[in-house]
């Protein structure tokens, strides 16, 4: 695969060169390593697209995810103890199951990696929420987020997001004070 695309959110150019330049060197090595021909394993049952051959989301995320582990990444889970003192007196919840954890895809030496061929959301909740709560328990100091640019995208199921209109949104929105530096990668075939 190749970088198509780089948007710096938060200062993060300059973090993750000034801090992270070997790490950041692993992460466009594991990019040029994932051989995405090998991901087009999806077949279409879309209206629009009925039996077309697609690159699958879990196939692009087992083949990063095998890189990653090759230079000793770890996935870094969290545990989530969810408050129950926020209920109204009168109701009475359903005892909330055990197990219930956040976890970030890849962590080494404090810089996290979420790669995200999914919805929309995920990416937004990624950068502005998950890599927050993993940089306020100690995890992370910076972030990458792995996206696919537009053109790779419509290589996949209808509503998975990219790269373009990711970075449209982050500049919209700004950078609020609770915001960790994120390098935002849109990768291409």
């Amino acid at each position: 695969m190749i970088i198509a695309g780089k948007y710096s959110f938060n200062d993060s150019f300059v973090v993750i060169q000034n801090e992270y330049p070997d790490l950041l060197n692993e992460v466009k090595d594991i990019i040029a390593k994932v051989d995405s021909s090998k991901c087009k394993t999806k077949k279409s049952r879309e209206k629009t697209m009925p039996g077309r051959l697609l690159y699958g989301p879990s196939a692009l995320n087992r083949a990063f995810k095998k890189q990653f582990l090759r230079r000793n990444w770890k996935s870094q889970k969290l545990q989530c103890d969810y408050p129950t003192e926020f209920y109204e007196k009168s109701y009475s919840p359903k005892p909330l199951s055990d197990g219930a954890f956040r976890e970030m895809d890849f962590v080494k030496d404090s810089l996290g990696v979420e790669v995200q061929f999914g919805k929309y959301a995920f990416m937004v909740y990624n950068v502005c929420a998950k890599m927050t709560i993993f940089h306020n328990f100690g995890f992370i100091q910076a972030g990458v987020e792995i996206v696919p640019v537009k053109s790779f995208a419509d290589e996949m199921s209808t509503g998975v997001s990219y790269f373009e209109q990711f970075v449209w949104d982050l500049e919209k929105r700004g950078v609020s004070d609770i915001d960790i530096p994120v390098l935002i990668i849109g990768v291409d075939r």
